[in-house]
């Protein structure tokens, strides 16, 4: 029987690994700046061409390397960071695996520039699908000169999955972020197809704040440092009342690594509870300085996802830490144990009046048992309460003889006569034939809006209601990117948005009819709501904009309504197509029968 199983050829194998670590340009912006980053490089300028599918450029003046470390660079597992596996409990460097350079090298066109400080040549190297080309000496500066062209040229099948131009660029302004944040003494640039996007220099770290979110942030940070034994936290957090309704300002670094954690992402939340406007999320850049050894940052391929030993005593540490900073800046109360407050009490002086003790009167004559006394006179009573009911009998004679002579009629009167409720100002609750029917209130009104805008889109009609004050803002340009890429579709449902300075837009108009009073609020939950729904394969451009608009244009939770209000929710809802579920396929309705409701009093 011949042997089925066979050792994979180097050049298939990267391309495997490539996967895994290579997902998109972005994913080779990062490597690169990594490595320019562990090179010691004081300035690191990035070059993008159409989005990083045509070129990719990494320069920097690191310490560059020499001829044998540039063609060794590219091999599988080729690293200068660990020589054991002790080695693993103590990394200090962004990479360690050597999977990044070969990975890079297997799915696109790659050429290096490099040379060391006391050589008086560099060397080139060409490789192109882990296949080298040429390797010779060359002229160029200290440092290395990372060029990726045509990324993924010979895997059609993933360059094909890349998404638009404005995605791609925003997912590489992420990367690029995260890290000039966890790096602020070094001087970064990020230039796409001929504009400056970011142009950075060497500072601290509310300098680098500044320099990558804008001046307006600055009025926002309150100073984050605590340290323990187990931990060190230093950073800032943001002022609760400028919270906004889209990610994109939540960082946490653990020895200036960035890293993704939802667990200490709720202790920041938790620290925040009952101060934050509703559904707004806290900006934040928290740096945990900790023993490499607590750490265990190689669980992943791309490294954002880091283990910690004690990752309870952490999150009491950080909650603890940011509800301190909110107390120090009299946001939230806090109790100062460390300074003594001096009271004023007043001295009691001859010339201040006394209030007089109350007097209580009692009838001394009064007699229980006399007849009179606990008698009430309920004679007038009796008359009302007599009289009351006659009429509400002879009126509900009067319903049913008009019941027997028009009995639709009736039933139209009967129809009129609806009882809505709320409840907790989230959910309607009515009677209907098999019990209760509870409507969550927000949901049915972005399933009413959802369809209304995409009759909107289909029709390229839409109404747009101009404001007396237009509203200026400055976006994150990983928002811009977004905002670029649906300002078509925004335009048809009433949007009118204009762009002035450097990542600075103009609201004039906002589409008729919406819930949102505040037009830059109603635009940053539209964002956050398209950002989430982006990478459902079934949804196109239209249905994912109509989703968005519909959250950020409908009710809220916690909004009272009127009954007239809550009937005519009622009624646009189930003239929609589909009532039942939200459009992003969450339930509208549920109904609570009599049969439920008979079993809890049994």
């Amino acid at each position: 029987m011949p042997d089925v199983i066979k050792l994979l050829p180097d050049s298939v194998a990267n391309q495997i690994a490539a996967g895994e670590v290579i997902q998109r340009p972005a994913s080779v912006v990062k490597e690169l700046m990594e490595n320019s980053v562990d090179a010691g490089a004081k300035n690191i300028r990035v070059i993008i061409k159409y989005s990083g599918k045509t070129l990719i450029q990494v320069i920097d003046d690191g310490d560059g390397m020499t001829e044998t470390d540039a063609r060794l660079a590219f091999e599988r597992h080729a690293t200068s960071k660990i020589t054991s596996a002790q080695d693993l409990f103590a990394i200090t460097t962004k990479g360690f695996r050597g999977e990044a350079l070969a990975s890079i090298a297997a799915v696109a066109m790659v050429e290096l520039k490099t040379r060391k400080e006391e050589s008086e040549t560099g060397i080139l190297v060409v490789i192109s699908g882990s296949k080298v080309e040429a390797q010779e000496p060359c002229s160029c500066p200290q440092g290395s000169s990372f060029s990726v062209k045509n990324l993924f040229f010979n895997i059609p099948a993933r360059r094909k999955f890349l998404k638009s131009d404005n995605t791609e660029i925003r997912h590489i302004v992420n990367e690029f972020q995260k890290i000039v944040l966890a790096h602020p003494g070094i001087r970064f640039s990020l230039h796409h197809n001929d504009t400056e996007i970011y142009n950075l220099v060497s500072g601290n770290l509310r300098q680098r704040i500044i320099g990558v979110f804008g001046k307006q942030i600055n009025q926002d940070l309150i100073t984050l440092e605590t340290e323990t034994s187990i931990i060190t936290i230093k950073g800032f957090i943001g002022k609760p009342e400028n919270a906004r309704r889209t990610y994109g300002e939540q960082f946490f670094f653990v020895n200036n690594r960035f890293m993704k954690h939802p667990y200490f992402h709720k202790a920041v939340v938790e620290a925040y509870q009952n101060i934050l406007p509703i559904e707004a999320i806290p900006s934040y850049f928290i740096f945990m300085e900790a023993d490499p050894a607590s750490i265990d940052i190689n669980i992943h391929p791309t490294k954002t996802e880091i283990k910690f030993e004690d990752e309870r005593s952490i999150w009491q540490i950080l909650m603890a830490s940011v509800r301190e900073a909110l107390g120090r800046f009299n946001i939230v109360p806090s109790l100062d144990f460390e300074n003594e407050a001096l009271i004023d009490i007043p001295v009691m002086s001859h010339s201040i009046h006394m209030p007089e003790q109350p007097k209580i009167e009692v009838n001394t004559n009064f007699n229980p048992f006399d007849s009179e006394d606990r008698q009430p006179d309920r004679s007038g009573f009796v008359e009302r309460f007599e009289s009351e009911n006659t009429a509400n009998w002879e009126k509900l004679y009067t319903a049913l003889e008009k019941e027997n002579e028009d009995p639709e009629q009736y039933e139209k009167i009967r129809e009129s006569q609806r009882r809505f409720f709320q409840v907790k100002n989230k959910y309607i609750v009515c009677s209907v034939k098999s019990g209760l029917m509870l409507i969550d209130q927000k949901r049915a009104h972005e399933r009413v809006l959802y369809e209304r805008f995409q009759e909107c889109l289909s029709n390229n009609r839409a109404v747009s209601q101009v404001d007396m004050f237009p509203v200026t803002a400055e976006l994150n340009p990983s928002d811009l990117f977004i905002l670029k890429e649906i300002e078509g579709e925004l335009e048809l449902l009433g949007f009118n948005i204009q762009h002035t300075e450097k990542n600075k837009i103009t609201i004039n108009g906002k589409p008729s009819g919406s819930d949102a009073s505040n037009p830059l609020e109603m635009l940053e939950i539209l964002l956050e709501d398209y950002k989430s729904t982006e990478e459902a394969p079934s949804t196109g451009a239209k249905e994912k904009v109509a989703s968005a608009m519909a959250g950020a244009s409908a009710i809220p939770y916690g909004k009272i309504l009127s009954h007239n209000e809550m009937e005519d929710l009622f009624d646009t809802l189930f003239a929609c197509q589909s009532p039942n579920y939200s459009p992003k396929g969450k339930p509208v309705i549920s109904i609570l029968t009599l049969e439920d409701i008979d079993k809890r009093f049994k």
